[in-house]
């Protein structure tokens, strides 16, 4: 297979060394998140993390651990009334 031995040595070695963590490295504490949620609830993601000191995407991530979706307004476009130039259909 023409490989060198150096290759060789270092996927003997990586068999012993390889381990699982048991639990993910989490930056940003669930109690924290949640507490800064209830507090400002319309705030940006990159606003949550200048104040909680982590990245955008550690938010993004953090928020969808969490099952935190983006609010949703209730008020679809197609119910609010149609509202045109002020001129009524009727002549």
């Amino acid at each position: 297979y023409n490989l060198s031995p150096t290759t060789i040595q270092n996927w003997k070695r990586r068999v012993h060394s390889k381990t699982i963590r048991q639990t993910k490295p989490y930056q940003i504490p669930d109690d924290v998140l949640l507490n800064d949620v209830k507090e400002r609830p319309d705030d940006y993601q990159y606003e949550r993390a200048h104040r909680l000191n982590c990245s955008k995407t550690g938010i993004y991530h953090a928020l969808k651990r969490l099952g935190i979706s983006q609010k949703k307004d209730l008020r679809a476009s197609k119910s609010l009334p149609n509202k045109k130039s002020g001129v009524s259909g009727k002549a």
